[in-house]
């Protein structure tokens, strides 16, 4: 059966997004999460073939330190590649997903489709801090989070990139458990605009709490952008199942990322929370909510 693409724009974001699912007024919208995310999974793995091509074409990292330009800058972040030893930790070395999203908010504000100067910006897992370095270059004021023994490298990276008078935005860095109620400065006196994600979906265990934040972070005028490694398709199946339900999702072309800086392995979603007032009047999002 061919499947036609449906095009929506989201509230946050001026570019295109393919409709996953979640929509009000959408073709797809009588479909139930499970069988949107097994669609969504068939086309991604066939357009994209990730396990054809090897992954991290742009991180090294057995390398102690990466560097990048971004927004005027080079950037220098510290990995810490024997911390790839223990079980579990991810956080502590840079991945492709993290260089798609950071140079991705880079290249949309430059075409004008993103705008973060002065918004709220709460990164999830930041691990090195690329993704939140980049966002606090481009404006956005950001609270960069992960696990309390993430947090001495991640303060690294961030006292070495932006503070040299070189930041149009601000960055701290915050300890951050998924499913743990947040911090109340996180979420008042408002939400906040964006939240930020990259290689956050990895586990059927971490999607429950990685939702459950997203939920507690996010009111009607917040923006999610999560870029993921393509590693496991029945994970990433479980997350679009259990965010569908109460978030609308779209995916990001490639086309529109910066153009120097793909992968076939990475796939980006823009996510924004169902409104009772979207669902009510079929409003699609970027007119309502």
């Amino acid at each position: 059966m061919d499947t036609v693409e449906e095009i929506r724009r989201m509230s946050g974001y001026g570019g295109d997004v393919i409709v996953v699912g979640g929509f009000p007024a959408s073709e797809l919208e009588s479909e139930s999460e499970s069988d949107l995310a097994a669609a969504e999974i068939m086309v991604i793995w066939a357009i994209q073939g990730p396990t054809s091509f090897a992954p991290n074409a742009l991180v090294a990292q057995s390398s102690l330190e990466l560097r990048l330009d971004a927004c005027g800058q080079s950037l220098s972040i510290l990995q810490s590649p024997c911390s790839m030893n223990t079980p579990g930790v991810t956080g502590s070395v840079m991945w492709d997903s993290g260089v798609v999203l950071g140079k991705f908010l880079e290249h949309s504000v430059d075409s004008k489709v993103l705008s973060l100067d002065g918004k709220k910006i709460i990164e999830l897992g930041s691990g090195c801090g690329l993704v939140g370095c980049i966002a606090a270059l481009l404006g956005g004021n950001v609270v960069l989070t992960d696990l309390p023994d993430r947090l001495r490298l991640l303060n690294k990276n961030v006292q070495t990139n932006l503070h040299r008078g070189n930041t149009r935005g601000s960055a701290v860095v915050q300890e951050l458990v998924w499913g743990d109620d947040p911090d109340p400065d996180l979420i008042e006196p408002s939400f906040p605009d964006y939240v930020l994600g990259s290689d956050v979906i990895y586990s059927e265990e971490a999607v429950h709490h990685l939702v459950t934040t997203l939920l507690q972070l996010c009111g009607d005028q917040t923006t999610i952008f999560l870029s993921g490694e393509l590693r496991n398709d029945a994970v990433l199946k479980y997350f679009l199942e259990t965010a569908l339900k109460d978030f609308a999702i779209g995916r990001v072309e490639q086309a529109q990322w910066h153009p120097d800086y793909h992968s076939r392995r990475v796939v980006l979603y823009v996510l924004e929370k169902k409104s009772k007032r979207c669902l009510a009047d079929g409003s699609s999002l970027n007119q309502s909510c």
